[in-house]
């Protein structure tokens, strides 16, 4: 699991850094909300960040911060230069939805890179906002808000904190983090890990280019990767999970749970089987610990199996040294797992 948890770290880096980009900064331009009530905000941007706050205590207004390229200061006069000659922006309020744009008047034509600009924009606005953001040039973060929130972008990692609602994100270019949000999750990327914790409702996240670190979710998860492994603790509720890049490490599942890997080996820490327990894996071991009182219909298949039923308290069935099939405490919860070159070891707790 060492390489999975390095890829979710440098995803964590790359949205730090994100984050960090106008920390300490003065911005090149202010405009207050405070007499807007603003229920809408609308963000364009070709080549730089975007953050959205609702949290208290803060004043309503969108700061813009301006950096040359790859990061450079420049002074205002050079900045209203460059913006003049090569650059649309426009920050304005209508219907009480606010509109944050910045556009490359050349991006059909010629244009000098050299002198392009980042145009980063961050907006604090009251909690119950809905948002449709989008840039191809940097990070996104939004927190302490409630609504329906729509955001991607291509060039960096994605911060979600303290949102309820509708919330659906995308990134090719960064790992995502979401934390203590809820309702309905959807966030996908192919550039890096995800970590979601302290999250409930319904959860859908996946990724190509990392791992999955999932950590006190409740509700009905699907989190899927081909890109690393899965590690996962604190689950409560249903959770469906996959990798075809990695080994799934979990613990302290008291959930419905479905979980395969073609890439690795499997542990299972069940403190209670919701409604069902189903484990596969092609190229790996499988090491599954069951509660000990809980009534379950076993199904266990695999190359060897260390466990001999007639240790197993209230055990009724059949098995051999590739299979267990029958009942424990009088049946229930199904219980299946197929390591078809591997071996499974049984524990109880």
């Amino acid at each position: 699991m060492k390489t999975y948890i390095l890829s979710v770290l440098l995803a964590c880096q790359t949205i730090a850094a994100m984050a960090q980009d106008n920390d300490g900064k003065t911005p090149y331009l202010t405009k207050s909300l405070a007499s807007d009530a603003i229920n809408s905000v609308v963000v364009n941007t070709s080549a730089g960040g975007i953050e959205v706050s609702g949290r208290a205590g803060e004043a309503p207004r969108v700061e813009v911060y301006i950096r040359g390229n790859n990061g450079h200061e420049l002074s205002k006069e050079e900045i209203k230069k460059r913006l003049t000659e090569d650059y649309d922006l426009s920050v304005t309020v209508t219907d009480h939805e606010v509109r944050a744009i910045a556009k490359n008047k050349h991006e059909n034509g010629n244009f000098n890179w050299k002198k392009s600009i980042s145009i980063s924009f961050k907006i604090f606005v009251p909690q119950q906002v809905a948002t449709n953001l989008s840039t191809s040039g940097g990070g996104i973060s939004l927190d302490n808000l409630k609504g329906s929130e729509t955001f991607t972008t291509s060039g960096g990692g994605l911060r979600v904190d303290k949102l309820y609602g509708t919330i659906k994100g995308t990134t090719s270019g960064g790992g995502i983090e979401v934390t203590n949000s809820g309702d309905n999750i959807n966030l996908t990327t192919s550039g890096g890990g995800i970590i979601a914790k302290n999250c409930t409702g319904k959860i859908k996240l996946a990724t190509s280019g990392g791992g999955l670190r999932l950590e006190t979710l409740k509700g009905t998860i699907n989190a899927q990767t081909s890109g690393g492994g899965v590690e996962g603790s604190n689950i409560e509720g249903e959770l469906v999970t996959s990798t075809s890049g990695g080994g799934i490490d979990l613990k302290q599942m008291n959930c419905s749970l479905s979980a395969s890997t073609s890439a690795g080996s499997l542990r299972a820490q069940m403190i209670k089987v919701g409604k069902y327990l189903k484990l596969d894996v092609s190229s790996g071991n499988i090491d599954l610990e069951l509660p000990l009182k809980q009534g379950l219909t076993l199904d266990l298949k695999g190359d060897g199996i260390n466990q001999h039923p007639s240790k197993i308290s209230g055990f009724s069935g059949e098995w051999d040294n590739n299979h267990i099939k029958g009942s424990v405490n009088g049946g229930g919860a199904p219980v299946t797992a197929d390591a078809s070159s591997g071996n499974i070891s049984l524990r109880f707790n």
